[in-house]
């Protein structure tokens, strides 16, 4: 799916991934090589996060139960615990220098849309 910041139609990630079954939020980004551009998950239900048996840093943005941004991180580094954000209902797990660059900001709100498949993979019957 893609998030999206409302205010200013910023695209943050084009493929976050969701993680909302137990097994897959405990799973985590843990023990990833990796987070390539563009790419996040949604954790929900989620209050806070950590970084420990990971590999590269992250930036985390912390949603309410509305998805308003309440909290931000940036740059969290591997084997470290996130900072704990009042009202986090779900978190977004991006690569680090994702946020700064979209500009996000406390109390904007993230939409999340289901990607579509592309026109030209669009098949006729």
């Amino acid at each position: 799916m893609k998030l999206i910041i409302q205010e200013s139609g910023q695209l943050v990630g084009h493929r976050i991934a969701e993680a909302y079954s137990f097994p897959r939020r405990f799973r985590g980004l843990m023990l990833t090589g990796s987070l390539s551009e563009g790419s996040g998950l949604h954790i929900r239900p989620c209050r806070g996060v950590h970084s420990f048996f990971m590999k590269y840093p992250i930036d985390v943005l912390h949603l309410d139960e509305e998805d308003r941004i309440v909290g931000i991180q940036l740059r969290l580094d591997p084997g470290k615990l996130g900072t704990a954000f009042r009202g986090t209902r779900s978190v977004v797990e991006l690569p680090a220098g994702t946020l700064e660059r979209a500009c996000v900001r406390l109390g904007q709100k993230a939409v999340f849309q289901a990607n579509t498949p592309l026109a030209s993979q669009a098949t006729t019957e």
